[in-house]
């Protein structure tokens, strides 16, 4: 059978995935001989030299075959980018139809253009000299304010051409006045005021992106100052210079997410860099801790951390990079090469698959995807450029360690082991933060106890993220599995946001978790209140199923106008029975089922489904969430005395 043209593909394949979610939003059930067809379609189009399409029986990859997919891919893509650009005088508004005009834009263009030329050897793409281009964008960029990553991936294409700048093709192609332009958009004092030793309205993690910033410009000689270079990287690496394993991103509310990891990554490059043996000794402890986590979080598509700001496509890139990372430095794998090489292509093969070859971009917009409110129309063309540079330069890094230890075949597969066990990110006086992970079987999640940027938001809270059918939205101040009380004040208050004690059990099969102090839902990250009412949550694993005891216990008589909990989940398809006097709610799709139950109230409960449609709701980091199902309670009276609880059950079927 021939192969169909390869950009057919993934428009092929999206159109029937769209079609599905569709069907089930209108509540349509196909019947099988249709889903067959359906199915038997989509496997005609696969296309034969594509590896993301690699059937589940195949047992081996080729490294080879893999390389080769990667460079053509890049070939292609990086070619239709640059075509698009006609002049860089005004610069375009759209690259292949995506606007240019959002934060960063340029700069990572930069990156990618530096990180393609090296890669490929070449110093033309398209017909066009990519140094003059870089410096052109080097003045867009700094006409535009650009900061931070902008800065960085500029400074990453400048070294790509070479670390002595007097024989740099991007620095010897810059006039005098375009070199001082091109100095001054590297100058980490845009952003880093050395005088006061702080970021400027900035989370922690940009410290991680100073310090690569000013390594380089060390580097390459354009600051000769090594005392203010020490200085930088001095205080960058404070929290791991402190003793912390994970950095928390918004010092000292808690808040742990995927920056810890890639934080810690690039001090470390910006370590190597300055030659700092004595930062390198204090990071490596971090990263020995924080790669053990990241390979427990891992599922088995590639993706990492499944709270917080991961934005879907972002976590799988981070896989590459860290798989990348991880080849370059093997005293820190916590696996083998090989497994590790299993999750790289499970990464690659998910954001192959999100590619759309006619647009030229990411799916970043398609229907039920959601982004955090940074990520906005004007940023599409700069999250796909931002993902040609990061596959540019991981898999150029991860290439050279499987050929080194001679990895010419890999699984197509990750078999990850079970695991059961809680990791604390802070444990001394005050709140607690960490993370229960769990992995049994079929069974994964992470229930994280953390804080996001205001209190008690969707992404952050302490839910199962990654079990299977549940799914929360994006960036909202939601009650996913965490209940919220609205009080006779008028606030709305929520047992979230770390927690004033956590007690894992030593078998890693549950944890419990104490609230004395709750936050006010939406408010400021780190700030507690009192609200008169103490939480105690049990959350235990049995056989398949999630069981979630919450009691609450009041200091005095005390009325909740509503309490109410949702569940939201990829499941479209609701039916409810009833078993033993017990109602037993069932959310499925694709022949999987999320089972709920509400065990035991010592208050009435109301449950209802809410079908989200296109609403903000319905979007999640990785697909739509058509249905959630509500649980609500009003008019709640909480005295002094035993305390009263309920039980909710979430079961995988």
């Amino acid at each position: 059978m021939g192969c169909l043209p390869n950009r057919v593909l993934p428009q092929t394949g999206r159109l029937i995935h769209e079609q599905l979610i569709d069907d089930t939003m209108r509540k349509t059930i196909l019947a099988p001989e249709k889903m067959f067809g359906l199915i038997l379609a989509f496997l005609v189009c696969v296309n034969c030299d594509s590896l993301a399409q690699t059937p589940a029986d195949a047992p081996q990859i080729q490294t080879s075959e893999l390389d080769q997919q990667v460079l053509g891919f890049l070939q292609r893509e990086v070619t239709a980018h640059v075509s698009d650009i006609k002049t860089l005088d005004p610069p375009p508004d759209h690259v292949v139809g995506a606007l240019t005009t959002g934060e960063f834009s340029w700069g990572t263009f930069m990156r990618t253009l530096g990180a393609y030329s090296e890669f490929a050897g070449t110093k033309t793409i398209a017909g066009h000299d990519v140094p003059q281009m870089i410096g052109k964008m080097a003045q867009i960029e700094l006409d535009h304010g650009g900061k931070t990553w902008a800065q960085l991936y500029a400074a990453m294409a400048l070294e790509s051409f070479g670390r002595d700048l007097n024989h740099n093709a991007l620095w010897q192609s810059l006039s005098s006045e375009e070199r001082a332009t091109y100095g001054a958009l590297l100058d980490p004092g845009r952003f880093y005021d050395a005088k006061s030793h702080t970021l400027i309205h900035l989370p922690e993690n940009y410290f991680g992106v100073a310090a690569r910033i000013a390594a380089i410009d060390y580097e390459l000689g354009l600051n000769k100052d090594r005392a203010s270079l020490d200085d930088l990287l001095n205080r960058a690496a404070t929290q791991f210079t402190g003793g912390a394993l994970f950095a928390d991103d918004a010092l000292p509310t808690g808040r742990y997410d995927r920056y810890s990891n890639e934080y810690a990554r690039a001090l470390y490059e910006a370590a190597e860099l300055a030659e700092r043996e004595d930062l390198l000794k204090a990071i490596a402890p971090s990263l020995k801790e924080q790669m053990k986590l990241w390979w427990d979080l891992l599922s088995p598509d590639g993706y990492g951390y499944s709270w917080g700001r991961s934005l879907g496509a972002i976590s799988y890139m981070d896989t590459l990079e860290i798989a990348a990372f991880l080849g370059k430095h093997p005293e820190f794998r916590p696996a083998p090469l090989p497994q590790l090489a299993s999750a790289y292509f499970a990464a690659w093969s998910w954001l192959r698959r999100d590619f759309n070859d006619e647009t030229h971009l990411l799916s970043i917009f398609a229907f039920g995807r959601g982004d955090y409110s940074y990520i906005t129309k004007e940023r599409e063309w700069q999250q796909t450029t931002t993902f040609l540079g990061k596959v540019i330069g991981a898999h150029q890094t991860f290439i050279r360690a499987l050929e080194r230890e001679g990895v010419k075949t890999f699984p197509s597969h990750l078999n990850l082991p079970d695991v059961g066990r809680f990791e604390y990110f802070r444990n001394g006086l005050g709140r607690k933060f960490g993370v229960w992970v769990v992995r049994h079987g079929n069974i994964h999640f992470a229930l994280p106890f953390t804080t996001g940027p205001k209190a008690a938001t969707s992404d952050y809270e302490p839910a199962p993220y990654g079990f299977p059918g549940f799914a929360v939205p994006v960036e909202k101040i939601y009650p996913c599995l965490v209940p919220f009380l609205e009080l006779e004040d008028g606030r709305t208050i929520s047992p979230a946001d770390g927690a004033n004690e956590i007690r894992p059990a030593a078998d890693g099969t549950s944890v419990t978790a104490i609230w004395k102090r709750w936050v006010v839902a939406g408010s400021k990250a780190g700030e507690t209140v009192d609200s008169d009412l103490v939480s105690e949550v049990t959350w235990s694993l049995q056989g398949n199923s999630l069981h979630r005891v919450e009691s609450l216990s009041a200091t005095k008589p005390l009325k909740v106008r509503r309490l109410w909990l949702a569940i939201p989940s990829h499941n479209g398809h609701l039916e409810t029975s009833e078993a033993g006097g017990v109602r037993i709610d069932q959310l499925t799709a694709n022949g999987m089922t999320l089972e709920v139950q509400v065990k035991h109230s010592d208050w009435p409960v109301h449950i209802s489904a809410f079908a989200t449609g296109d609403d903000s709701l319905g979007r999640g980091d990785r697909g739509a969430i058509p249905l959630h199902l509500v649980l609500d309670s009003r008019n709640v009276l909480l005295t002094p005395g035993p305390p009263e609880s309920w039980e909710i059950i979430l079961s995988a079927r």
